[in-house]
């Protein structure tokens, strides 16, 4: 139907427009042109008083090394000249309009033209004369090669006290053991890659977080990553830095927090199951003493709530890695795929409502012996022994049932 739309619209006028199309095809085209190895982005805002001093760096130092290159100027709106002070000195300028420094970094990145494609800021705090070193790791068949300012060198005010020390080691530990990375400065702004391996990385942030991501993606995918060092100077800016060092140091932790389901919610949770239940197990048959304390049915209550939180985090766990996975915030888990051959909604609700039925078995026979009792006064010590533990398996039994069928709900997409 489109297609004899179109026949019946057919007129000289779109013949003619037709044919100039056809004859434009056949001229030289710069976008046909062999693109070049490295494009060298660096992203701007009001950046014109360092900016054109890290062009003409970039250009020397590419010049000098015979390195075929393209430099990208990702301005995020500038008003200060900078584009026009870029395009003077032969960088190629991409205006893009949504604010932040991950989305002028995605909108330049996706502008590149090179095979490789090196980050920097524009203020001149970071080095480009290093740009050959990152060169030589990417065609020896790097995915991301990423600066260390604490091995290059930071020098005197580059960096202030609370990040060299505290802000930036921490929060590289964290993201280390979180996501098993290789990187021991994860804050570098200059870095190398190829882009077909950012492309594979399927980067979601748009804020700062852009380079954080970026660096847990290539590990979590199992990429080449190397370090190399590189040296920190002061910035050139005659204006105070948009880092905020405890707004941004949250951010980082926040989001290794929700790209890391494990230490959010796994582990935390799977360890106050076992204390919960250690503890259910401990004063089940009876009080125990502890140093001058003694610890009752009171105590058991508390382990049972803990049994049931932890229960519902380490579900959690569950939940938000299925659903990152869906919806590619986060590589395929062949661990998960191994464990969800076994663990259907039919296992999973069948396993519930064994629990739950334990349950409801242990509720009656507690209704049983107040019954012998003749439904008189209780001896709450022991009969809270047998109502916890049957409360705590209603509840548990409840829960893997409904979340048998949430987690099938989370799988019609993926199916």
């Amino acid at each position: 139907m489109f297609a004899s739309d179109q026949l019946l619209n057919f007129s000289p006028e779109r013949e003619n427009t037709l044919s100039a199309n056809a004859v434009n095809l056949e001229q030289p085209n710069a976008n046909l042109e062999q693109p070049p190895e490295l494009t060298v982005v660096m992203p701007c805002l009001n950046e014109a008083r360092t900016l054109g001093d890290c062009i003409r760096l970039i250009q020397s130092t590419v010049d000098a090394h015979n390195i075929d290159a393209e430099i990208l100027v990702a301005d995020n709106g500038s008003t200060d000249g900078s584009i026009e002070i870029a395009e003077s000195l032969g960088a190629r300028v991409v205006h893009i309009p949504t604010k932040g420094y991950g989305n002028a970094l995605r909108g330049g990145i996706e502008a590149a033209r090179g095979k490789f494609v090196i980050m920097g800021d524009s203020d001149m705090s970071y080095d480009f004369g290093d740009i050959p070193k990152f060169v030589e790791r990417l065609r020896n068949g790097a995915d991301l090669a990423m600066g260390n300012r604490f091995l290059g060198g930071i020098k005197p005010n580059a960096m202030p006290m609370l990040h060299k020390y505290l802000g930036n080691p921490g929060l590289t530990a964290i993201g280390r053991l979180f996501f098993r990375a290789t990187v021991n400065d994860f804050y570098c702004g200059l870095r190398g890659f190829r882009k077909t391996s950012y492309q594979a990385m399927g980067l979601r942030t748009t804020g700062m977080e852009f380079a954080l991501e970026m660096v847990v993606k290539a590990s979590l995918l199992g990429m080449k990553v190397t370090e190399l060092p590189t040296t920190l100077s002061p910035d050139g800016r005659d204006r105070r830095p948009h880092l905020k060092t405890w707004r941004d140091g949250w951010r980082s932790l926040r989001f290794f927090l929700l790209y890391s389901p494990r230490w959010l919610f796994y582990y935390p949770g799977l360890l106050l199951m076992i204390v919960g239940l250690a503890v259910c197990a401990w004063l089940i048959p009876g009080p125990k003493r502890l140093h001058i304390a003694t610890l009752d049915v009171h105590t058991l209550l508390y382990a049972a709530g803990a049994v049931v939180l932890g229960f519902q985090s380490v579900v959690f766990a569950v939940f938000t890695k299925f659903f990152a996975i869906t919806e590619g915030l986060l590589p395929e888990d062949p661990r998960l795929n191994r464990a969800f051959r076994y663990i259907t909604l039919e296992t999973g609700a069948l396993t519930g409502l064994l629990i739950f039925l334990c349950g409801l078995a242990m509720s009656v026979w507690a209704f049983h012996r107040w019954s012998v009792g003749h439904f008189g006064p209780l001896d709450y010590s022991s009969m809270l022994r047998r109502v916890i533990p049957a409360v705590l398996a209603l509840i548990l039994g409840g829960q893997i049932i409904f979340s048998s069928f949430f987690m099938s709900v989370l799988g019609l997409k993926r199916r």
